[in-house]
């Protein structure tokens, strides 16, 4: 039975062993998910746990996907899984508070700097507004890299742009809206970000690279592109919570 049957026979009788045929069908969108986000979490969390997250996300994504909608099934359960596996971490709470802090002080300095020059600021500038050495910032933003992914994901969740909204739901004209400005304020952050900055995210978030892949591509470190990442994602809720997001 192909794919396409199989949807149509599970959509009409819910049958466990469809079910888990199409998991079985689907499992390799689930190790590749896992793959990408061991890149920030794999010093905490075990691939095979992360793909256990992964699972549940997709299970939730077959029990709740429409076949009658206009939308790839990957695309709809890509969205799900990143969020559970990201919702099981956080619940977790593995982050230390001074983490959290340093994290924040960062943000803040970046924030300060920003009002003061006019301008996005270097790492120095940064460093020094902190009082720390330019070495010292950088491997804080290596830290810090895993924990502004979640965090970035808390600010748009707190403001009703959960990235693993069912499909399912009717959209309000209201919901429309505010989806539409959330996504150009996103679109502006990225805009705020150095080429460096902008190059990194979309390396990672639209062609899907590791850090390893990038770092080939543009000839820098992991380390360095893990810098990059975490300074990119920092400015990008700076500029949101600007914008009172988050």
């Amino acid at each position: 039975m192909n794919i396409e049957n199989l949807w149509i026979k599970y959509s009409q009788t819910k049958d466990v062993e469809i079910k888990k045929e199409l998991i079985e069908n689907y499992i390799d969108l689930v190790k590749i998910m896992a793959g990408r986000m061991y890149n920030f979490y794999g010093s905490k969390i075990e691939y095979d746990d992360l793909v256990g997250y992964g699972v549940l996300g997709l299970i939730d994504s077959i029990n709740k996907f429409d076949i009658n909608k206009n939308i790839k099934f990957e695309t709809y359960a890509q969205i799900r899984i990143r969020g559970s596996i990201i919702d099981s971490i956080r619940k977790l709470d593995w982050i230390p508070r001074s983490l959290r802090k340093k994290s924040k002080d960062v943000q803040d300095a970046i924030s300060f700097l920003e009002n003061k020059i006019g301008r996005s600021p270097t790492n120095l500038e940064i460093a020094d507004q902190l009082e720390i050495g330019l070495q010292e910032l950088e491997l804080l933003l290596s830290d810090i890299s895993a924990f502004n992914i979640t965090s970035l994901d808390d600010i748009l969740k707190d403001n009703h742009e959960n990235p693993i909204k069912d499909f399912n739901e009717s959209n309000k004209p209201e919901q429309v809206y505010e989806e539409k400005e959330m996504k150009e304020l996103l679109a502006k952050s990225i805009d705020s970000l150095s080429e460096n900055e902008k190059l990194v995210v979309s390396l990672y978030y639209y062609e899907e690279l590791t850090y390893k892949e990038i770092g080939k591509t543009i000839d820098l470190s992991e380390s360095r592109i893990s810098q990059i990442h975490s300074k990119a994602i920092i400015k990008m809720k700076t500029f949101l919570k600007k914008q009172g997001i988050g």
